[in-house]
């Protein structure tokens, strides 16, 4: 048995249905991460195993118990908000403790327990200092400290790095996977941010108005999308549809460009039309060394993105992106040249819908 089931969970508001019969089971230690745009449900979710809010239908286990109904105090969870929500009144050693001391431990126990928090998070010489003194980012280490001090059963962790900027929420990210790593934890990690959740999570359930639309790990996330908003919505794509020629073969016609897959032809008949993912990244320079597909295309726009350059080319009447590594030694087309790029029958997916 899992060691935190959420079972055909949905809640509505009203007439609106914001979670539609979710089912995830989470094993002991495991780091989940739920992806998804703002108003898809994640956060609702999120509250529901924290309880702050009841499922209209469905039922949340943990630890072979029923908490579906137990109220949020009686749970033993630990939550982390993005406002950091530490009260402003108390110290940084008084934020970590209040959860102890709600529950009546002893002095000595609160005291240990807080020191061994604040070496946790690295926050020794400031201990004494309120919230107003520190940076965004310590004040969120604070925060996962006072969840983590209660011992919790599960961490849940409700978009923390949203309000920090961009090298913080780098480095505290992966601070935070260290630090669950090494206590052995469960969590819940929301977020909108796919590389957040690619970047830190064991799996990765993404969601759509209400429901799941995939669960995996990030690998198979990333490069097997099931749907095309799984696929739109984790990293770029390009994406056509196309028609079965040979189902045996994997052979689709794009737009008057054969193509060859060994994605999800299987089961297709032929005259099926299909919808088409390729990433960027997937296509190459056909003097760079030929794959299966090799096709040729006009090139419409090149844009310089750093450490990858972006070729867009024109195949077949079809707008496609090509993603290459800037190299100093990286020989590009000009704007209207016609050149051939490349990609393999791996890199073509079938989209379920």
């Amino acid at each position: 048995m899992a060691y935190l089931s959420i079972s055909n969970v949905s809640k509505q508001f009203g007439d609106t249905t914001v979670v539609d019969n979710f089912n995830l089971d989470i094993e002991k230690g495991e780091f989940v991460s739920f992806l998804g745009p703002s108003g898809c449900g994640k956060t609702t979710t999120l509250r529901m195993v924290a309880g702050f809010e009841i499922p209209t239908t469905g039922q949340i286990m943990l630890d072979g118990s029923d908490i579906t109904d137990v109220a949020p105090n009686q749970r033993n969870v630990g939550m982390i908000f993005q406002s950091y929500a530490l009260f402003p009144n108390m110290t940084v050693a008084q934020n970590i403790a209040f959860g102890l001391r709600v529950r009546k431990e002893t002095d000595d126990m609160v005291k240990q327990r807080v020191q061994e928090m604040i070496a946790l998070i690295h926050l020794e010489e400031h201990a004494n200092k309120y919230p107003f003194q520190l940076s965004g980012g310590q004040q969120q280490r604070v925060s996962l400290a006072r969840a983590l001090a209660i011992h919790p059963q599960v961490l849940l962790l409700d978009e923390p790095l949203s309000a920090l900027d961009a090298k913080i929420r780098v480095s505290l990210r992966a601070e935070i996977r260290s630090i669950q790593k090494s206590l052995g934890i469960t969590a819940i990690f929301v977020t909108h941010d796919q590389e957040e959740a690619l970047s830190i999570s064991d799996r990765v359930v993404v969601m759509n108005v209400g429901e799941m639309e995939q669960v995996g790990t990030p690998f198979e996330i990333y490069n097997f999308p099931k749907t095309s908003f799984v696929a739109n919505f984790v990293g770029s794509l390009n994406t056509s549809k196309a028609t079965v020629v040979d189902p045996a073969g994997g052979i689709l016609d794009m737009n008057g460009i054969r193509v060859h897959s060994e994605s999800g032809v299987q089961g297709k008949k032929k005259g099926d039309v299909v919808m088409v993912a390729i990433r960027p990244e997937r296509f190459s320079f056909s003097w760079e060394g030929k794959k299966e597909n090799v096709t040729e295309g006009t090139v419409e726009n090149i844009t310089f993105l750093g450490s990858v350059v972006r070729v867009q080319l024109l195949i077949g009447g079809i707008k496609f992106n090509m993603d290459t590594f800037n190299r100093p030694s990286l020989t590009l087309p000009k704007i209207g040249e016609k050149c051939e790029v490349t990609f393999s029958s791996k890199a073509v997916l079938i989209l379920d819908d």
